[in-house]
């Protein structure tokens, strides 16, 4: 026993000898063995440039040997440390800078995939905040990114395993004598110093900030409680990362020291190297050549004001009727839509579909998130009267329904203004498996949220809506999962009491009700076809007409009456949810999609059956008596389910050819 605890003492005492040893100093970087990659590099003078006026880059340095931060017998605790550098960035805009730097202890000194930009070379979209990153992180961040809940552009955060701030503050420091806090500008272009320490006996992270010529300040800037334990492996590297965006900006280390399990070495001010002069020095040809060429530019710039202003306002030009101005708030600007996507760019593409793409987007004023479906429209006919019922369509207010803020014309589209849903659209969560799938109860919730919308918009709200186009693409998921019907783009209204009015057949092909290719009537019972088609897509995990794979040509719904005919309709079932269901509920909806897919419309249930069926409240009807005809499915008593396939397909899709080639296909 005695040997054994000898043992330990020993190899312990050996582990901090190992970690102590790590202890460096760089009062400047003539000499110095960093690992540098990206646009890192050395000037002449002994300057570390992390990223230099160049821009859309990156770039690392980093301690070429990894840093041993726990003992070879625990797991379970970090070595203490500490750090301090002293740091500039220096901006070609006075006001603009981008995008910053951090200190950085990672696994690896190489970052394969990470962007630039807002990403400071250390993620990218995928894996940020990935807890397997093992990435600690202090930003120096001068550009405010919405997506990663920044609170200026200008502060310091602590990051963990990903660019959302576990604890962060505007750049400020302490001052001595009571001073209080006093604000920093970090893109200034002025050396300042970072302290990052952590006390590994109380798991608790320092950081402060400080100018060059200040001693370190009583109080840190932030101080988190915070076991890094989880998150550093035993063996790390130590050093920073930079990135630019299109403001060209340099990222310099001026001096570093670190040391594991005591207080690193504070710098030698004096033998810190200097920052390259800002601007020439040439002053004595200023009015021999600077006045002519600053004459001619001004010209220049005057007239290249103009053409921008022109070009500026033809831009954000709006097609404004004196009709519309009755609408007041429910009409945005379309420069107000083009800020809050960032120029409709192409990484905030959400979903592109046939009436064209979807992006994310937050409003300037209110940081309200927002989706903006962009519409072609250029044709004027009926654009009254469809503006007119997408304004009325604003005013639906249901937990089930994503709401439609409202719209923005502008010379040949139409943008539509929804709420953001964050977790995007469920026919994803059908299809891309099995990198994202919802088990049975979540989609049980979401078909008894869509079936609620539904009912509201046939029957609750002042004026029937007919939604036209009810599929899983359509069907968005809130933050906690609740389905909501979406995409009013091609919805239609009339009055209780009164026909619906033909019109131009839209939808998509396998939601389609066979008396509407044939009238072009969109009715509150083609709707209940479509969420038929809907219920099956859900519970079977696969499309209504399958377009690929092996079961290519197949329709949906006679596969699963020909199970329901076998006695087996559960065979019907999406694979992937496994056991871990509800065989009443499935069995269910299975039934409830063939009942609401009848190509008779008297024949289908209305949704205020649909959701009393969903809810328990009526007991579902016996379908021993369910069969096929020549018009499609019946309560008639036959065998067999091959002649029923063949009857419903040549009766309910009667009208499918000439559907496809007058189709506007819908979905994001």
């Amino acid at each position: 026993m005695i040997a054994m605890f000898f043992k330990l003492l020993i190899l312990t005492l050996a582990s901090l000898a190992a970690a102590e040893d790590v202890n460096f100093t760089y009062n400047g970087f003539r000499s110095a063995n960093l690992s540098l990659d990206g646009s890192a590099q050395f000037t002449s003078n002994g300057l570390l440039m992390v990223t230099n006026d160049t821009e859309e880059q990156k770039g690392h340095a980093f301690y070429p040997n990894p840093v041993t931060f726990k003992n070879s017998y625990s797991n379970s605790n970090v070595f203490s440390f500490s750090t301090i550098f002293v740091f500039a960035v220096r901006s070609v805009s006075a006001t603009l800078g981008g995008h910053g730097m951090a200190f950085v202890i990672a696994p690896k000194r190489a970052f394969p995939g990470a962007y630039g930009g807002p990403f400071l070379g250390l993620f990218n979209r995928a894996n940020n905040g990935n807890p397997t990153n093992h990435v600690f992180a202090v930003e120096l961040d001068t550009v405010r990114s919405a997506s990663f809940n920044d609170i200026d552009n200008n502060h310091v955060g602590i990051d963990i395993n990903g660019l959302n701030s576990t604890g962060f503050a505007s750049a400020a420091y302490y001052a001595k004598k009571n001073g209080g806090l006093r604000n920093l500008t970090l893109n200034s272009g002025k050396p300042m110093q970072l302290w990052v320490e952590y006390d590994g006996t109380h798991k608790q992270i320092n950081v402060t900030l400080a100018p060059i010529n200040v001693d370190k300040p009583h109080a840190p800037l932030i101080s988190l409680n915070h076991d890094l334990a989880p998150i550093l492996n035993k063996t790390m590297y130590v050093g920073f990362s930079s990135s630019t965006g299109s403001v060209p900006t340099s990222h310099c280390i001026l001096g570093w020291s670190f040391k594991m399990n005591g207080q690193a070495q504070e710098l030698v001010l004096s033998q810190l190297p200097k920052l390259p002069r800002v601007g020439g020095k040439k002053m004595s040809k200023l009015l021999t050549i600077g006045v002519p060429v600053i004459s001619v530019s001004l010209v220049f710039l005057a007239i290249s004001g103009v053409i921008y202003a022109i070009r500026r306002k033809r831009k954000f030009a709006e097609l404004l009727e004196d009709w519309e101005l009755e609408y007041g708030p429910q009409r945005f600007k379309y420069k107000e839509l083009y800020i809050a996507t960032e120029g409709f760019r192409e990484k905030e593409l959400l979903g592109r579909g046939g009436f064209g793409k979807v992006y994310k987007g937050i409003l300037p004023a209110s940081k309200t998130e927002i989706a903006v479906k962009r519409i072609s429209h250029e044709s004027r006919q009926g654009m009254k009267e469809f503006v007119a019922e997408i304004v009325s369509i604003g005013r639906l207010r249901h937990r089930n329904l994503v709401p439609l803020l409202g719209y923005c014309r502008r010379k040949g589209e139409l943008l539509l203004v929804y709420d953001y849903m964050p977790n995007g659209s469920l026919d994803k969560y059908l299809y891309n498996q099995p990198t994202a799938t919802l088990n049975w109860g979540q989609r049980f919730k979401v078909i008894r949220g869509v079936a609620s919308g539904l009912f509201y918009l046939h029957e609750e709200w002042e004026q029937v809506v007919v939604h036209r186009d009810v599929k899983a693409s359509n069907v968005l998921l809130d933050g906690e999962l609740n389905g909501r019907l979406g995409d009013f783009g091609l919805a239609r209204l009339y009055d209780h009491g009164t026909d619906p009015q033909t019109t131009h057949i839209v939808g998509t092909v396998g939601y389609l009700a066979p008396e509407q290719a044939r009238s072009g009537k969109a009715t509150t019972s083609t709707d209940v076809f479509s969420f038929g088609a809907f219920l099956l897509e859900v519970a079977c995990g696969r499309r209504p007409i399958e377009t690929q794979g092996p079961l290519q040509g197949v329709i949906l719904v006679d596969w699963v009456f020909s199970c329901w005919n076998k006695g087996n309709i559960l065979e019907a079932r999406d694979g992937n949810l496994g056991t871990e269901i509800i065989s009443k509920e499935v069995e269910l909806v299975l039934k409830l999609g063939l009942l609401c897919s009848y190509s008779e419309p008297s024949a289908r249930p209305s949704m205020r059956q649909v959701v009393q069926y969903l809810e328990g409240d009526i007991a579902f009807p016996e379908l021993s008596f369910l069969g096929h005809s020549s018009s499609g499915l019946t309560f008639a008593p036959q065998e067999g389910s091959d002649d029923f396939a063949k009857s419903y397909q040549s009766s309910s899709f009667t009208g499918l050819s000439y559907v496809e080639s007058t189709l506007l296909s819908g979905g994001r």
